[in-house]
């Protein structure tokens, strides 16, 4: 994960426009709040990225804890959010120290396809430990192995139409092409998985899962799971 992690904390072009990033971070927090249950519920979104409309989401709970691996990103969270008492900025050796069972919902959202499948299973383990007993974690836009590029380009480009940066999208996908991240897919790879191979690796850290009927964002070719804590009995 580390060559994603200085990859987001560098000057990247993964936004083809300001409209898209914005859109983007916006229908992610609709998503998410759509997952909160309680209105004092405490939420942690686990590699969190800029997380520009966190503000909308810490406005339907009761704590919200950004959790961000890149120093850099890490920096502007805690910088644009420092009014906000109700958002805490962590690193995520910081969520692992946090007090067991003291989160409802956790929210993992395109991060699994830039983890090793032991660090995800590490995280999965991690945040396990951190959930109540009523809690839930939702891990949004896994990869389907049979699932390529071209749905990826396809998604944009409908999101660009729908909303008016289609221009800009088409002018992105070049520069893309031609970007650092182009390459870095190429180099290091992103990992896919299957339904079953993602509610097996949910099952091992001691979750019951099944797929939400719609993915969070607006690729609707990637899959969004809901987990919830299994518990030994006798």
């Amino acid at each position: 994960m580390d060559d994603w992690i200085d990859y987001y904390d560098s000057t990247h072009t993964i936004y083809v426009s300001k409209l898209h990033r914005d859109l983007h971070f916006q229908i992610i927090a609709r998503d998410i709040i759509g997952y909160i249950s309680a209105s004092d519920a405490t939420v942690l979104d686990y590699a969190c990225g800029e997380a520009l409309s966190a503000g909308q989401v810490a406005a339907a709970c009761g704590k919200l804890i950004l959790a961000e691996p890149a120093p850099g990103v890490r920096g502007r969270l805690i910088a644009r959010f420092a009014p906000n008492t109700k958002i805490r900025v962590r690193s995520l050796d910081d969520v692992r120290k946090m007090t067991e069972q003291s989160v409802d919902l956790v929210v993992m959202n395109s991060v699994a396809q830039y983890m090793t499948p032991d660090e995800l299973d590490a995280a999965f383990t991690a945040i396990r430990r951190l959930l109540k007993p009523s809690g839930k974690l939702v891990l949004g836009d896994v990869l389907r192995p049979e699932v390529g590029m071209g749905r990826d380009v396809t998604a944009l480009l409908s999101f660009g139409a729908r909303h008016g940066f289609l221009k800009d999208a088409l002018v992105g996908l070049i520069s893309t092409a031609l970007s650092d991240y182009r390459h870095l897919r190429s180099r290091v790879g992103l990992q896919r998985y299957s339904e079953d191979e993602i509610t097996a690796k949910l099952a091992a850290a001691g979750f019951s899962a099944q797929r939400a009927h719609t993915n969070i964002g607006h690729n609707r070719w990637r899959m969004t799971f809901i987990a919830r804590p299994t518990f030994a009995r006798g």
